[in-house]
C-alpha cells in the first residue's frame, strides 16, 4: 500500500456519514484503465455500444456479486463495475472505501430491449439485494454500499419510481422497512467512473470469490420481459 493510500485510509469517515462536496476528495483527470472486452462474454464494456442497446447504472452492495448477476441474465450484452453518485472523478477503490468521495460501488448494464426492458433489468436488481438497509448489504457498511438507481431519462426515473412503488408494498407486506434506495439521474455516462480492472467480472476470474447475494425472497410484481 503507498503512503497515500494509508493517508486516504487514516482520512475515513464513519459508515453512516455521507462525505460534503467540498469535503470529497480531488481525484485526477485521468481515468482509471480497463480492458477493452468482458472477460465472459468478449463484448465491449465501453462505449460506443451496438446501436439500439440501452444501458442502466444500479448499485446493490458489493459490486462483484451484482454484476455477475446481470452478465447471466439474457438479453444483457455486457457488464462492467464502477463507482457513480458521488463527487470524485476517477477514484481508486481504496478512495472509495474511505467514504470521501461520495459515490456508491455500481454496475453499468448494456442491454438489449427488444430482449429484455428496463423494468425487467430492475426487477433483477430488487430481487437480488436489500433495499431497506440504508448505507450497507449485510456486513458491507459504509456509504459506498447503499443501494441506487441511476437514471438516464425521465421514463428511466418513471420506471425506476413504478418498480419501487410497487416493490415496496411486496416488501411491507413482508415484514420488511421503508425503501432506502436512491433514485437520482446521471447526466451521461461520463459519471459513472470505471473501476480498476482486476475488479471487472471479478467472480469470473475468482471462482472462489466470496460475495455473498443479500436478496430478500420477495418477488418484484413488474418487470418481466421485454
Amino acid at each position: 500500500m503507498s503512503w497515500y493510500d494509508e493517508l486516504v485510509g487514516r482520512l475515513r469517515l464513519p459508515a453512516s456519514v455521507m462525505v460534503a462536496r467540498d469535503q470529497a476528495l480531488p481525484g485526477r483527470a485521468a481515468p482509471i484503465l480497463v480492458p477493452d472486452t468482458h472477460y465472459v462474454n468478449g463484448h465491449s464494456i465501453r462505449p460506443p455500444f451496438p446501436a439500439g442497446m440501452r444501458v442502466a447504472v444500479l448499485a446493490m452492495g458489493c459490486f462483484w456479486g451484482a454484476e455477475q448477476e446481470f452478465w447471466r441474465l439474457d438479453g444483457v450484452y455486457s457488464t462492467s463495475v464502477g463507482y457513480a453518485g458521488g463527487y470524485t472523478p476517477n477514484p481508486t477503490y481504496e478512495e472509495v472505501c474511505s467514504g470521501r468521495t461520495g459515490h456508491t460501488e455500481s454496475v453499468l448494464i448494456v442491454f438489449d430491449p427488444a430482449v429484455i426492458d428496463y423494468a425487467g433489468v430492475l426487477r433483477r436488481f430488487w430481487e437480488n439485494h436489500d433495499p431497506t438497509q440504508g448505507m450497507r448489504q449485510g456486513n458491507d457498511r459504509g456509504t459506498q454500499y447503499r443501494s441506487a438507481i441511476f437514471t438516464f431519462d425521465a421514463d428511466q426515473a418513471a420506471i425506476a419510481r413504478g418498480t419501487a412503488s410497487a416493490f415496496g408494498q411486496r416488501l411491507a407486506e413482508a415484514g420488511y422497512g421503508e425503501i432506502s434506495t436512491e433514485i437520482a439521474a446521471l447526466p451521461d455516462l461520463s459519471a459513472f467512473y470505471y473501476a480498476e480492472g482486476y475488479h471487472q467480472q471479478y467472480l469470473a476470474k475468482n471462482p472462489g470469490g466470496y460475495c455473498p447475494v443479500h436478496a430478500t425472497g420477495v418477488s418484484c410484481p413488474v418487470g418481466s420481459g421485454a
